[in-house]
């Protein structure tokens, strides 16, 4: 986080709201908030957070790259158990 003023402050936040709104809200129609806000709230939980590929994630879905990364660990761990 930058300091107030900075173009940087809310990078992340704008990011999201970016993909969101061309990944999934720009292709739905909602009948009432209250669906756009059950179906979105869906949408983050079942999808963005466990099967959409992040860039950060070296293009991996959340779910494998916490898996590599716990294996990763446990190997660690292993090793310096073992040593």
């Amino acid at each position: 986080m930058g300091r107030v003023g900075s173009a940087l402050d809310n990078a992340a936040a704008e990011s999201f709201h970016s993909t969101i709104k061309v990944e999934y809200i720009r292709r739905h129609r909602f009948t009432t908030r209250a669906e756009a806000w059950l179906k979105i709230a869906t949408w983050i939980a079942d999808f963005f957070n466990r099967c959409r590929r992040h860039s950060a994630a070296g293009g991996l879905p959340p779910v494998e790259f916490e898996r590599i990364i716990n294996q990763k660990r446990a190997k660690a761990r292993s090793r310096a158990q073992a040593a």
